[in-house]
Protein backbone atom coordinates (compact mmCIF):
# COMPACT_ATOMS: atom_id res chain seq x y z
CA UNK A 1 0.00 0.00 0.00
CA UNK A 2 1.30 3.58 -0.68
CA UNK A 3 0.68 6.14 1.27
CA UNK A 4 -0.41 9.43 -0.49
CA UNK A 5 -1.21 11.05 3.16
CA UNK A 6 1.58 13.17 4.76
CA UNK A 7 0.93 12.87 8.19
CA UNK A 8 2.14 15.54 11.01
CA UNK A 9 4.48 14.99 13.71
CA UNK A 10 3.28 16.59 16.92
CA UNK A 11 6.45 17.12 19.71
CA UNK A 12 4.55 18.72 22.89
CA UNK A 13 6.45 19.67 26.05
CA UNK A 14 4.13 19.04 28.74
CA UNK A 15 3.58 21.73 31.29
CA UNK A 16 4.16 20.14 34.27
CA UNK A 17 6.01 17.44 33.80
CA UNK A 18 9.45 16.96 32.53
CA UNK A 19 8.17 15.11 29.15
CA UNK A 20 7.89 15.31 25.80
CA UNK A 21 5.50 13.74 23.87
CA UNK A 22 5.30 12.67 20.20
CA UNK A 23 2.16 12.02 18.18
CA UNK A 24 1.84 10.12 14.83
CA UNK A 25 -0.51 8.63 12.76
CA UNK A 26 1.17 5.73 9.74
CA UNK A 27 -0.30 4.41 6.96
CA UNK A 28 0.17 0.76 8.60
CA UNK A 29 -1.07 -1.97 10.99
CA UNK A 30 0.20 -1.72 13.91
CA UNK A 31 2.26 -4.80 13.97
CA UNK A 32 3.80 -3.75 10.51
CA UNK A 33 4.87 -0.57 12.86
CA UNK A 34 5.85 -2.42 16.01
CA UNK A 35 7.85 -4.78 13.55
CA UNK A 36 9.53 -1.80 12.44
CA UNK A 37 10.78 -0.65 16.08
CA UNK A 38 12.33 -4.08 16.97
CA UNK A 39 13.17 -5.81 14.26
CA UNK A 40 17.35 -4.24 13.68
CA UNK A 41 17.19 -4.96 10.12
CA UNK A 42 14.46 -2.42 9.80
CA UNK A 43 15.15 -0.27 12.84
CA UNK A 44 18.33 1.27 10.29
CA UNK A 45 16.68 2.03 7.67
CA UNK A 46 14.80 4.42 9.39
CA UNK A 47 15.45 5.68 12.66
CA UNK A 48 17.36 9.00 12.43
CA UNK A 49 17.79 11.93 10.27
CA UNK A 50 18.85 11.39 6.89
CA UNK A 51 22.09 12.83 6.74
CA UNK A 52 23.57 9.94 9.30
CA UNK A 53 24.24 6.29 8.73
CA UNK A 54 23.21 3.56 11.79
CA UNK A 55 24.71 0.94 12.89
CA UNK A 56 23.72 -1.33 15.79
CA UNK A 57 25.71 -3.13 18.05
CA UNK A 58 23.65 -4.92 19.94
CA UNK A 59 19.08 -4.80 20.00
CA UNK A 60 17.51 -7.49 22.13
CA UNK A 61 13.86 -6.12 21.89
CA UNK A 62 12.59 -8.12 24.08
CA UNK A 63 11.17 -7.16 28.33
CA UNK A 64 14.42 -7.50 29.91
CA UNK A 65 16.60 -7.04 26.55
CA UNK A 66 18.49 -3.62 25.67
CA UNK A 67 20.60 -1.98 22.76
CA UNK A 68 23.06 0.17 21.71
CA UNK A 69 23.74 1.60 18.45
CA UNK A 70 25.54 4.50 16.72
CA UNK A 71 25.14 7.48 14.32
CA UNK A 72 27.40 8.09 12.32
CA UNK A 73 28.05 11.98 10.47
CA UNK A 74 31.20 12.96 8.58
CA UNK A 75 33.68 10.47 10.64
CA UNK A 76 31.94 11.59 14.42
CA UNK A 77 29.78 8.69 15.94
CA UNK A 78 27.38 9.62 18.43
CA UNK A 79 26.53 6.16 20.65
CA UNK A 80 22.82 5.27 21.95
CA UNK A 81 22.18 2.72 24.75
CA UNK A 82 19.26 1.61 27.03
CA UNK A 83 17.35 -1.31 28.80
CA UNK A 84 13.66 -2.65 27.17
CA UNK A 85 11.18 -2.68 30.40
CA UNK A 86 8.16 -4.19 28.72
CA UNK A 87 7.61 -5.25 25.08
CA UNK A 88 4.04 -6.09 24.55
CA UNK A 89 3.79 -7.12 21.02
CA UNK A 90 1.79 -4.58 18.48
CA UNK A 91 1.16 -2.26 21.29
CA UNK A 92 3.21 -1.37 23.84
CA UNK A 93 7.35 -0.65 24.15
CA UNK A 94 9.01 0.97 27.72
CA UNK A 95 12.89 1.11 27.29
CA UNK A 96 15.42 3.35 29.04
CA UNK A 97 17.24 5.94 26.18
CA UNK A 98 20.57 7.49 27.10
CA UNK A 99 23.19 9.34 25.04
CA UNK A 100 26.08 8.47 25.26
CA UNK A 101 27.34 12.01 25.35
CA UNK A 102 25.56 13.15 27.98
CA UNK A 103 25.36 9.50 30.18
CA UNK A 104 23.51 11.36 33.22
CA UNK A 105 20.89 12.22 31.55
CA UNK A 106 18.88 8.99 31.18
CA UNK A 107 15.11 9.01 29.21
CA UNK A 108 12.53 6.75 30.27
CA UNK A 109 10.55 6.28 27.00
CA UNK A 110 7.14 4.41 26.58
CA UNK A 111 5.85 3.58 22.90
CA UNK A 112 2.24 3.22 22.46
CA UNK A 113 0.43 2.10 19.32
CA UNK A 114 -3.14 2.43 18.81
CA UNK A 115 -5.14 0.21 15.68
CA UNK A 116 -6.97 3.13 14.12
CA UNK A 117 -8.97 0.33 11.95
CA UNK A 118 -8.35 0.55 7.88
CA UNK A 119 -4.84 -0.32 8.05
CA UNK A 120 -3.87 2.71 10.01
CA UNK A 121 -2.13 3.02 13.66
CA UNK A 122 -1.58 5.87 15.92
CA UNK A 123 2.00 6.23 17.86
CA UNK A 124 2.50 7.63 20.90
CA UNK A 125 5.38 8.32 22.24
CA UNK A 126 6.56 9.72 25.77
CA UNK A 127 10.43 10.84 27.14
CA UNK A 128 10.43 11.53 30.46
CA UNK A 129 14.05 13.00 31.68
CA UNK A 130 14.88 14.18 35.41
CA UNK A 131 14.28 18.02 34.98
CA UNK A 132 12.81 20.53 32.94
CA UNK A 133 16.23 21.87 31.76
CA UNK A 134 16.86 18.28 30.61
CA UNK A 135 13.52 18.38 28.69
CA UNK A 136 14.50 21.63 27.04
CA UNK A 137 17.88 20.48 26.35
CA UNK A 138 16.51 17.49 24.50
CA UNK A 139 14.11 19.88 22.94
CA UNK A 140 16.81 22.37 21.92
CA UNK A 141 19.25 19.10 20.86
CA UNK A 142 17.75 18.87 17.11
CA UNK A 143 15.94 16.20 18.22
CA UNK A 144 12.89 17.26 16.43
CA UNK A 145 14.76 16.69 12.96
CA UNK A 146 15.68 13.34 13.97
CA UNK A 147 12.08 12.38 14.62
CA UNK A 148 10.32 14.13 11.37
CA UNK A 149 13.14 12.66 8.95
CA UNK A 150 13.13 9.29 10.54
CA UNK A 151 9.47 9.29 10.77
CA UNK A 152 9.06 10.41 6.77
CA UNK A 153 12.18 7.86 6.25
CA UNK A 154 9.27 5.11 8.47
CA UNK A 155 7.04 5.92 6.43
CA UNK A 156 8.61 5.17 2.61
CA UNK A 157 9.42 1.73 4.31
CA UNK A 158 5.89 1.06 5.49
CA UNK A 159 5.15 1.59 2.16
CA UNK A 160 7.26 -0.83 0.52
CA UNK A 161 5.36 -3.10 2.13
Amino acid sequence: MTSTTRHETQILADPDVPLVRIVREFDATPDKVFRAHTDPELVVQWLGPRDLTMTIDSFDCRTGGSYRYLHIRDGEEYGFHGCFHEVRPNELIVQTFTFEGFPEGVALEKLVLEDLGNGRTRLTATSLVDSFAGRDAFLASGMDVGVNEGYEKLDELLARG
